[in-house]
């Protein structure tokens, strides 16, 4: 079983250098060679969706709106979507936090984002923030550090 591991482990890591995309992905914080790959093999095409915000709807990491006569009113997050790429970034996410509450580097969203809300949570909106840039990245083509910091 270990051989085959190492097998697929080995694929996976030679499709990774070889795909520009998938490095490009790999740079952003909580997002590693296999969250880039997965990113790029489950998403139709980045063109499909309008925005990030679309992008971050379809794997299921935005809130179910409530909107009436005007005001909206965000709801839980929908889980709606691909739960492979969801628990993916999440996973990422909580990582970041992890090295963020040990005393790393971290943005200052994030530590505001941490003094208000508990560390779940704060793990699902950075998951949501990290799907909006990799959409970013994978459309225009930039890399993660032309487009900014999580």
């Amino acid at each position: 079983m270990e051989q085959r591991i190492d097998e697929v482990d080995a694929k996976l890591m030679a499709w990774h250098r070889a795909s520009e995309c998938s490095r490009r992905l790999a740079k952003i914080p909580g997002v590693g060679p296999i969250a880039a790959a997965m990113l790029l093999m489950k998403t139709p095409a980045p063109e499909l969706f309008r925005s990030g915000r679309q992008f971050a709807a379809w794997i299921g990491l935005t809130p179910k709106d409530h909107s009436t006569a005007g005001k909206v009113r965000l709801g839980v997050i929908t889980r709606a979507g691909d739960e492979g790429l969801r628990s993916v970034l999440t996973v990422g996410a909580t990582a970041v936090i992890k090295q963020a509450l040990r005393g790393g580097s971290a943005s200052p969203w994030l530590i505001k984002l941490l003094a208000r809300k508990p560390p779940k949570l704060a793990a699902v909106a950075l998951a949501n923030k990290t799907a909006r840039i990799a959409w970013k990245l994978m459309v225009t083509g930039q890399s993660y550090a032309t487009v900014g910091a999580v």
